[in-house]
C-alpha cells in the first residue's frame, strides 16, 4: 500500500510497483490509509511521512502498540539523524529519504514483502507445475515460461491455495489495485492466457457462477 498526498509521486510510485509484479492500494492521508487498513491487510505500506492529516510516525506508533505488525517503510524528505531514528523507534522497519531512486524504493519494498512470506515455500509446486515465488519464475515439465506480473501473480495466488475454488472477486482484491471494477472481466482474460502459455494437460478449472480451481489434470 502507497500514502503519499502528492497525486503524481504516489501514481508513479503505483505504477513502478504494479511493474514488479505487486498488487497495489493507494491513500493520500490517514484518515484514507486507515480506512483501507482495517479492511485489508497489506504486505508491507510505505508512508509519506507528512500528510495532510498528521505525521504518519504517530499513526504507526498507535498501531504498534495495539499489536500491528505489517512492515513499513517511511518516505520523506526529513533526513535528519533525529528524523531518521524517530522514524524505526516509532514503528518504522525501512527509511528512504526524497529524492530517491525508484529502483531502491523497488528493491526495499520487495525485501519487506518477504518478510511477510518468509513462513512459506519460496517454491510452489503442483503436478508438474513449479512456482519460484523469490525470483518469480514459472516452469511447466522442466521448461521456463515467460509471464507477465499479472499472470505471475494470479498463478501465484491460484498454486497458493490447490484444489481450492477462488472467486474471482477474491483474484481481484488479491492481485490488482482498489480501482478495478469487480464486475469486469479483467480475470477471465489473464486466466485465458495463462491457459495458452501452461499448455496442455490443463490445470486451471474453472467453478462455474464462482471463479477457478488449480487442480491435477482431468483424466
Amino acid at each position: 500500500m502507497v500514502v503519499e498526498d502528492d497525486e503524481n509521486l504516489r501514481l508513479a510510485l503505483t505504477v513502478e510497483l504494479g511493474g514488479a509484479g505487486l498488487r497495489v492500494d493507494q491513500a493520500d492521508d490517514l484518515a484514507a490509509a486507515h480506512a483501507v487498513l482495517s479492511e485489508v491487510e497489506p504486505d508491507c505500506v510505505v508512508f509519506d511521512r507528512t500528510l495532510p492529516d498528521g505525521d504518519a510516525i504517530g499513526y504507526v506508533h498507535r498501531r504498534r502498540q495495539a499489536g500491528w505488525a505489517v512492515p513499513v517503510l517511511f518516505l520523506t524528505a526529513r533526513d535528519s539523524l533525529a528524523d531518521r531514528v524517530a522514524g524505526f523507534e516509532h514503528g518504522g522497519d525501512d527509511y528512504l529519504v526524497k529524492p530517491f531512486a525508484m529502483a531502491e524504493l523497488t528493491a526495499r519494498v520487495l525485501a519487506l514483502c518477504r518478510r511477510v512470506g518468509a513462513g512459506r515455500p519460496s517454491v510452489l509446486r503442483h503436478d508438474d507445475l513449479e512456482v519460484d515465488c523469490a525470483r518469480q519464475q514459472v516452469r511447466r515439465a522442466g521448461v521456463l515460461l515467460s509471464l507477465t506480473a499479472k499472470e505471475f501473480a494470479v498463478l501465484e495466488y491460484l498454486i497458493a491455495r490447490p484444489e481450492q475454488a477462488v472467486s474471482r472477486t477474491e483474484l481481484i482484491e488479491h492481485c490488482w489495485d482498489t480501482s478495478t471494477d469487480p464486475m469486469s472481466n479483467v480475470v477471465d482474460a489473464v486466466v485465458r492466457r495463462l491457459r495458452v502459455k501452461l499448455r496442455g494437460p490443463e490445470l486451471i478449472h474453472t467453478v462455474r457462477g464462482h471463479g477457478y480451481r488449480l487442480a491435477g489434470p482431468v483424466a
